[in-house]
């Protein structure tokens, strides 16, 4: 009996110990990095989450295109933009490519410039201040970028909302920041629509030579809809630029992000198709 005994003891210890083994073994699934830049601009540290493409290598000679999300937390849109890339580089469809997710601190202050609007300044006090982070993204953060990885000289933002909103700001006053926009249900509707009155402005100046934007907007309101075409028609004028816009209808505002931005990557890379 005690014989039976030391044996059962023996093979649950054994067995205890094959169990700790395994779960010794147990590693975490890592997609990506976290930098963080401090920013004398915006007088904060700024979160940066980035996916590195496989086999990439600081010895290396090879350089990368790089990809800037707004809205690019964790718990936003970092996580499934970088398996988008993933799946996109890895059936050949897409280059290879850096995605930097750039992880929001207050997207209302950032993304919006100062409006008129009485009601929007009483609910969100803090807007209006895209001007700094459009200079954060020039003066800080893309030669950080740049300093850190090895970048090619393409560089495409994508942005959708309030972001969208701010990405078309850039594409008309500050244009040479980005060779691609991908541009998702962009919120010109905002201070009464004056960017949108404002932009055949801005481009009488041609826009880069070879810039690509892509618009796309879901089933969310005439008012999104009409803003989008009414962009896309203005931006048609100019002969030096590519310019697409893909309505999805069967979308809404929540579920548009991952099935345009498929299709926005199909149109940035028509030759790897």
């Amino acid at each position: 009996m005690k014989f039976c005994a030391s044996l059962i003891l023996s093979l649950i210890l054994v067995s205890c110990n094959i169990f700790a083994q395994k779960t010794e073994q147990a590693k975490p699934l890592i997609i990506g990095e976290v930098q963080t830049i401090q920013s004398e601009i915006l007088k904060e540290n700024r979160a940066l989450n980035i996916y590195l493409p496989e086999g990439y290598s600081t010895n290396s000679a090879t350089t990368y295109p790089v990809i800037y999300l707004l809205d690019g937390s964790a718990n936003e849109d970092f996580i499934h933009v970088a398996g988008l890339i993933q799946f996109l580089t890895m059936i050949e469809a897409m280059p290879k490519s850096i995605l930097v997710g750039i992880a929001n601190v207050d997207r209302r202050r950032d993304f919006t410039f100062p409006t008129s609007i009485e009601q929007d300044l009483k609910d969100f006090p803090t807007t209006g201040k895209s001007e700094n982070f459009i200079q954060f993204i020039e003066e800080e953060l893309q030669p950080f970028i740049q300093k850190k990885y090895k970048t090619s000289n393409s560089k495409t933002i994508i942005g959708q909302s309030l972001g969208g909103l701010l990405a078309i700001e850039i594409l008309l006053k500050k244009p040479q920041l980005f060779t691609g926009y991908l541009i998702i249900s962009p919120s010109l509707w905002w201070n009464k629509e004056s960017l949108l009155l404002q932009a055949p402005k801005y481009l009488q100046k041609l826009l880069p030579k070879g810039t690509e934007v892509y618009l796309s907007t879901g089933t969310e309101g005439k008012q999104m809809e009409n803003d989008a075409k009414n962009l896309l028609a203005l931006l048609r004028q100019q002969n030096n630029i590519r310019v697409e816009y893909l309505p999805l209808p069967a979308e809404n505002h929540l579920t548009i992000l991952h099935n345009a931005l498929y299709k926005g990557f199909m149109f940035l890379y028509p030759k790897m198709k």
